[in-house]
């Protein structure tokens, strides 16, 4: 037997070290993971932002929408043309109210128009986003809708039911009461801010005295000169969400002209045209958009169908609060671009020319009425062919093209069509596009819009969303 040497302990240990390292090498991975975990949970606990905002559902806006919804069908007192408002500062206030758990997006600060500085969520402290975005919306809700006093009873129930479900599944005061905290901030300071946006409340009385041909007057034909609520004859000199957003949108109608064949009263003509001849389902089109006080005025139908769409497609939390928030600035912004437009050109309903300048050719045209109430401001362009295109160009901008969803807001509602009371039932698309052709070629059947109107309308509508999406960064680049 050889003697064991300095040299043979040596390489025995270095055999020994090397075993060592490896069985270290092998159980390392599973033993860190383990550490991992047990970190996360105790994190989850009282630190860090664990859980994203994608990993919740979007159960708490789908819930929030149908209670706004409910509040702006019918209202007991007008709200005017505030509905798409409501949506961009309700959308704004969800969205930087999850923001913060969803990393590779960013806060809207800085990019809308004088928007203030948003709060901060505390380093290292772990929040529950629906906790967040319920108390976010339920502030907004009460803040903006002010003109029922349903709001209240209504925004405690819905808050105080989510609290018990969002107070239970934390399972952690701290956590729920912090995020509580962190929403009605938000909503604080979106609601400051909203409250800046039309200073024309203060400004003089819109006189209209001009009631020659060519130039829009009510159907109500008024004494000059006719006071034009501020509302309306202002609601284009609101503060853009995005700046710069309805920039180069705008059209020109055409030049008035009398002669036959000029563009102008081939326009005006063509309404009276299709008018004569309307099928069953232009008239039920026409019918489905009009949306009279007695349904959703002033383009509320829109929150009607952010919550179908929101319901149907079934985003997670982080998609429909943006969803929310783009689709209100585009249209919030379009309605502005639309008024702005109105009252630059003041131009005639159709029913103006047709009774005036064809009615001399044509007795028949004397009397002439559109086939739904004429709203009481300019033609050009068609509101509802600007919102409709705005706010389709947002959804499309998140949800992609060709998404097949059906409107079926006033699907038990009934109307007289041709003499007989028929349900209006509901409306079938296969791109958030159709809606927006749909609605904004309702008016021309309606007999309330050129088909210009409607054509450049969905343009300028479309442009000023383009602009939102070119300017207003949701993702850090």
């Amino acid at each position: 037997m050889k003697p064991i040497t300095h040299q043979h302990v040596t390489l025995l240990l270095l055999a020994v070290l090397l075993f060592l390292s490896c069985q270290k090498q092998i159980q390392s991975p599973a033993s860190s993971r383990e550490t991992e975990r047990i970190a996360a949970g105790r994190n989850n606990e009282t630190n860090g932002h664990v859980k994203q905002t994608k990993t919740f559902t979007a159960d708490v806006v789908k819930k929030w929408l149908r209670v706004q919804t409910a509040l702006l069908y019918a209202p007991p007192s007008s709200y005017g043309i505030n509905a798409g408002r409501y949506m961009a500062y309700c959308g704004v206030a969800l969205y930087e109210a999850v923001q913060p758990g969803m990393p590779a997006y960013q806060s809207l600060y800085g990019q809308l128009n004088q928007m203030p500085e948003m709060p901060h969520t505390a380093p290292g402290k772990a929040y529950h986003w629906p906790t967040c975005a319920n108390a976010a919306l339920a502030e907004m809700t009460r803040q903006l809708f002010t003109f029922t006093p349903a709001t209240g009873t209504l925004v405690k129930q819905l808050e105080d039911s989510l609290n018990e479900v969002y107070s239970n599944e934390t399972g952690n005061a701290e956590i729920f009461e912090r995020s509580k905290t962190f929403g009605k901030a938000v909503a604080a300071a979106i609601a400051s801010w909203a409250a800046t946006d039309h200073p024309w409340t203060l400004w003089p009385d819109f006189k209209l005295t001009n009631n020659g041909a060519g130039m829009w007057w009510p159907e109500s034909n008024p004494p000059a000169p006719y006071t034009v609520p501020k509302g309306i004859a202002y609601w284009g000199e609101t503060r853009t969400i995005v700046p710069g957003s309805i920039d180069n949108t705008i059209s020109s109608p055409n030049a008035y002209n009398e002669t036959p064949g000029s563009a102008y009263y081939n326009d005006m003509q063509e309404v009276y045209i299709v008018s004569k001849h309307l099928t069953y389902e232009q008239k039920l089109q026409a019918k489905y958009y009009d949306d009279p006080g007695k349904r959703y005025p002033a383009g509320a139908h829109y929150f009607s169908i952010l919550k179908q769409v929101i319901e149907q497609l079934d985003p997670s939390l982080d998609k429909a609060a943006q969803a929310y928030a783009k689709a209100g600035i585009s249209l919030i912004d379009g309605t502005i671009g639309s008024f702005k437009a109105k009252f630059m050109y003041a131009t005639e309903r159709p029913f103006q020319f047709i009774q005036r300048v064809i009615g001399q050719t044509d007795n028949a045209a004397k009397t002439w009425k559109s086939y739904i109430p004429t709203p009481a401001h300019p033609d050009f362009p068609s509101n509802h062919a600007v919102f409709s295109s705005s706010f389709a160009f947002a959804l499309t901008s998140i949800f992609g093209d060709h998404i097949d969803f059906t409107n079926s807001t006033y699907a038990s509602e009934k109307e007289m069509i041709d003499g007989n009371e028929v349900l209006l039932g509901s409306r079938h698309y296969h791109s958030f596009y159709d809606m927006a052709h749909d609605i904004a070629f309702s008016r021309l059947y309606g007999g309330i819009h050129t088909p210009r109107a409607c054509e450049e309308g969905m343009k300028q509508g479309l442009k000023t969303a383009q602009h939102v999406d070119r300017i207003v960064k949701f993702m850090k680049e």
